[in-house]
């Protein structure tokens, strides 16, 4: 399966529209697992007041065919560095768009995000009931506790 970004350098997308999204053969078929990426920094912009939005997403899936290439779900999600998009939007809209194109067995996305205007918002979706059998450690974010 040729890849567009593996190996090769490439620039951030401007946009989530204009992002590439990568999917390799599946080295594991057939087994039942999870694959877990956290990207405790992520980034994009409020819709309203253009002003930075900070969230820990982590992203959880069980493989069928394929999986996500890591070089390209790291710009994918860069890419919203600069897309404005309601805290619930944008967590729901990553999680579905890699359902829609990757087709694994089950995902579920956590939205951990930081306070704006003095409330932490949390967003979680997910694809449907896990498959049976599959181990689902819990997410690993703690709920916002500010500094205390």
């Amino acid at each position: 399966m040729e890849t567009k970004h593996l190996g090769q350098a490439s620039a951030l997308p401007a946009s989530p529209e204009e992002a590439a999204l990568d999917y390799v053969p599946n080295p594991r078929a057939g087994e039942l697992y999870l694959v877990r990426f956290a990207a405790p920094e992520f980034t994009s912009l409020c819709p309203v007041t253009g002003q930075p939005d900070f969230a820990h997403v982590v992203i959880d899936y069980s493989p069928s065919d394929t999986i996500v290439e890591s070089k390209s779900l790291k710009l994918f999600l860069g890419s919203f560095r600069n897309h404005c998009g309601f805290h619930e939007d944008v967590t729901v809209g990553i999680g579905k768009r890699l359902f829609d194109e990757m087709k694994p067995r089950w995902l579920r996305i956590g939205g951990y995000w930081y306070p704006r205007g003095g409330i932490p918002i949390d967003v979680f979706w997910q694809s449907g009931e896990p498959p049976a059998g599959l181990w689902l450690p819990d997410q690993g974010v703690a709920s916002y506790r500010g500094r205390g």
